[in-house]
C-alpha cells in the first residue's frame, strides 16, 4: 500500500485498536503506522521503546515479516478527558494494552503511547 491510499479519520479513539488488527492482517503497515501521531512511542516490551513514525513502521515490518497476527481482545471502553484517551484491551493470552489517544485538530483521534503489555514482567 502507497501513499495514494485514501484512508478515512478515526473519530472515536475506540476504533482505533480494531482498525490497527484489520490493517495487520492485510499487511498495511503503512495504515498501521498512521494511526499514531509523528512522535508517538510505542513500549514493545523487554525494555524496547520506540519513537516515531518510521521506527514505529520498521517495527510493525518486522511484526508483519514474521508472520505473527495481532489476537482480537476485549476492548474496555475509551476513558475519554478533553482531547486525551486511554484505550486498553485484554488480550486472549491475559497481556492488557493500554494506550492513549490525543484529539487532533480536525476532530480526529491518533495514538500517541502504546503499551503493548501492562503487566509487569521479572525476568
Amino acid at each position: 500500500m502507497g501513499d495514494s491510499v485514501v484512508r478515512k479519520p478515526v473519530y472515536d479513539p475506540q476504533d482505533l485498536e480494531p482498525l490497527l488488527i484489520s490493517r495487520q492482517h492485510a499487511g498495511d503497515v503503512d495504515g498501521m503506522t498512521a494511526l499514531f501521531e509523528p512522535d508517538a512511542v510505542i513500549d514493545c516490551g523487554g525494555g524496547r521503546f520506540l519513537r516515531g513514525r518510521e521506527a514505529i513502521r520498521g517495527y510493525y515490518a518486522e511484526i508483519l515479516a514474521s508472520g505473527r497476527k495481532f489476537a482480537v481482545g476485549e476492548q474496555r471502553p475509551a476513558l475519554i478527558c478533553g482531547d486525551l484517551a486511554l484505550t486498553s484491551t485484554r488480550l486472549p493470552d491475559g497481556d492488557i494494552t493500554s494506550e492513549v489517544a490525543r484529539r487532533q485538530s480536525d476532530g480526529s483521534w491518533l495514538w500517541v503511547i502504546d503499551r503493548y503489555s501492562v503487566a509487569w514482567a521479572d525476568k
